[in-house]
């Protein structure tokens, strides 16, 4: 079940997978098609953003490869649940071949 809000001509203009945000939302199936539709259209809507920020996120993990490397930064200056994150990103990169500055500029951290 899920909690929608519609304007006045019944048309969901807002969702809550799990809350209900105000007295004027009504709760409706997850199966519901014009739910499915609701959702599948705000994510066509964010997908240049989210898009944005994975390209942004590659650029700050390169960005943190080059202050280690230049020893502005220690990898063991970052919490240890950071580091992890930045080794099993750093994994799956390689892994994957994805790298922004070209394959001789890139460092293991």
């Amino acid at each position: 079940m899920a909690y929608v809000l519609k304007n006045n001509e019944g048309v969901i203009i807002a969702a809550s997978p799990h809350t209900q945000i105000a007295a004027d939302w009504v709760v409706i199936e997850n199966t519901d098609t014009e739910y499915l539709c609701f959702l599948d259209d705000e994510l066509k809507k964010h997908h240049t953003f989210r898009e944005s920020d994975i390209q942004l996120a590659r650029v700050l993990e390169d960005l943190i490869g080059i202050l280690i490397d230049r020893s502005v930064i220690s990898y063991t200056d970052f919490p240890s649940p950071a580091q992890k994150r930045l080794n099993e990103r750093q994994t799956l990169r390689h892994k994957n071949n994805l790298h922004l500055l070209g394959e001789d500029d890139v460092t293991p951290l």
